[in-house]
């Protein structure tokens, strides 16, 4: 496709005229990519479940880890990501980074073959799909430049929302696929067998079923290859002063795509050792993760600024949000809103497994919580659907924003969100204590679904404020850093869950959360909801 030289959407004759037919195509070409990165970034929120349940020797807890692994790098990847458009151009970057995750997919695949491939195999691919975590900073940021302002609100929204259904994507159709083997023409193997019950959306599969759980990454190469092929022959750079002023080859492009991703595999690997313990494969300090992140988000942005040339000057011109009290105000709200929706993604399958597919009984005095509960529910015919109303619902945030205001709408999710997670805290605690857990599963998973329903809408409405907060051409880079810092939830969520079900308090962890949207609900009504506030309702 031609690099557009001239764009002008708020202009409505140009938008009318062109404008918007170029506009609809990228933004659908671009939702299967991003649908893509989001599906390869949470697989491992279905693979630990059924590495499980397969019996792959590894602790609770180191199953955590890889999601959190997943999560953290993701998060990562995104800060660089957010500034690949200026320098790079849209149609370089979206290309290059889809079909980069053909890597974690096939590496996961081949590692997943052998129940005795070790820990450290599957801490790499799980680094290696935070590639597809960061894809979604550059994609909106992308998409953001495509747009006027008044539209922002649903093009962001769909974007995000149906790009979102990765999660869900990932959820119903991998355990389909590892149902059956429909990959042995790629050196798929042989099936396993389940030590324990799994499932998918069609109910439960008993114990003594084979499993191809390989096919986890195998199924990602039926959309990745021809995706590549729409990608580079369907979408558009952006030659302009506002968007990409100094557009390279596309092989510079590639060039500089790399070096930025490597500087945020270096800090995340560095970050990861820094927190996770000895025993897997970290440094087992004891470092407080809060510091760890602070380090790692302010690490990688000083050694991107040490690029040298064009980079380094078009970074330091985008670098001057950091200048801006908003974006600080809005990243904390979006770490409310989409932190929310990608953490308890990442963790809500294996939390139900570990919760509800037990029986939590007193044994000499001692409460016990592996005993397998034969009544449990299956977590992988039930988790898909949480994150799928988040998704769904996610346009519709972005829409009503549009018309009431993106502020009032992040309030009442907050509000929401606070109720959530102080319910869904006590059913957790009540369930993780008795022998019978699955009495408390209806109340606890439709309060999850009003979470995720909640934080699906607070991502439209928080896209919405941004949009008209700030200026054309630091948008796109806040939008990137925001989603930045805010998939940290991805990592967050999941690794304190863990620690708060190995310490039997898994409440704790919702009340925590639950302290924190009540402290966005504060900042959101002081910088956006006062009416003598610099903005008003954006």
């Amino acid at each position: 496709m031609s690099d557009l030289k001239k764009w002008q959407p708020e202009d409505e004759s140009f938008w009318q005229s062109q404008g918007k037919r170029i506009a609809s195509r990228n933004l659908w070409i671009s939702i299967p990519s991003l649908l893509c990165g989001f599906g390869v970034w949470m697989l491992w929120s279905i693979l630990t479940v059924q590495m499980l349940n397969v019996g792959y020797p590894f602790s609770t807890a180191e199953l955590f880890t890889l999601t959190a692994i997943a999560g953290f790098t993701g998060a990562t990847l995104r800060i660089p990501s957010s500034f690949f458009v200026r320098l790079c151009g849209g149609r370089y970057t979206l290309f290059l980074t889809t079909t980069l995750l053909l890597v974690p997919a096939v590496g996961t695949a081949l590692a997943l073959k052998s129940i005795d491939t070790p820990l450290w195999v599957f801490q790499i691919m799980a680094l290696l799909a935070g590639i597809g975590g960061g894809n979604f900073a550059s994609s909106m940021s992308n998409i953001s430049f495509f747009y006027p302002k008044k539209q922002q609100g649903l093009a962001l929204g769909l974007n995000a929302g149906l790009g979102n259904f990765g999660v869900t994507t990932v959820q119903i159709l991998v355990p389909i696929f590892m149902s059956y083997g429909v990959f042995t023409f790629l050196g798929g193997g042989e099936p396993m067998e389940l030590l324990k019950p799994s499932g998918t959306v069609t109910g439960t599969i008993p114990a003594g079923t084979s499993t191809w759980i390989q096919n986890a990454g195998f199924a990602w190469l039926i959309t990745l290859v021809p995706l590549a092929f729409v990608l580079w022959f369907g979408t558009n750079n952006i030659h302009t002063e506002e968007v990409t002023p100094k557009l390279p080859k596309a092989f510079t492009a590639f060039g500089i795509i790399l070096a930025m991703l490597s500087i945020g595999f270096l800090t995340s690997i560095i970050g990861l050792w820094l927190i996770l313990p000895a025993s897997e494969n970290g440094s087992g300090f004891g470092i407080p993760k809060e510091i760890v992140l602070l380090l790692v988000l302010f690490g990688t942005v000083m050694l991107l600024k040490l690029l040298p040339g064009t980079i380094r000057s078009s970074l330091e011109r985008q670098y001057r949000i950091f200048n801006n009290k908003h974006t600080w105000v809005m990243s904390i709200m979006y770490v409310m809103t989409f932190g929310s929706f990608i953490g308890f993604s990442a963790a809500f399958p294996l939390a139900i497994k570990v919760i509800f597919g037990y029986s939590h009984i007193m044994v000499d005095g001692v409460m016990t919580h592996n005993t397998t509960n034969p009544n449990g529910p299956s977590a992988l015919t039930y988790a898909w659907i949480a994150p799928f109303i988040g998704a769904l619902i996610r346009p519709v945030g972005g829409w009503v924003a549009d018309k009431v205001g993106g502020a009032l709408v992040t309030q009442i999710c907050a509000v929401i969100m606070i109720i959530c997670a102080l319910a869904a805290g006590h059913y957790m605690q009540l369930a993780y204590q008795s022998a019978t857990p699955e009495q408390y599963f209806v109340p606890f998973f439709l309060i999850f679904l009003g979470l995720f329903a909640a934080s699906g809408i607070g991502n439209g409405s928080t896209f919405r404020t941004i949009a008209l907060v700030f200026p054309k051409e630091q948008a796109g880079p806040v939008l990137g850093w925001t989603s930045a810092v805010a998939a940290y939830g991805a990592f967050y969520i999941p690794q304190v869950l863990g620690e708060q079900i190995k310490a039997t308090t898994p409440e704790y962890a919702m009340i925590g959360f639950a302290i924190f949207y009540s402290l966005c609900l504060l900042v959101n009504w002081f910088f956006y909801l006062r009416k003598n506030g610099e903005f008003y309702n954006p």
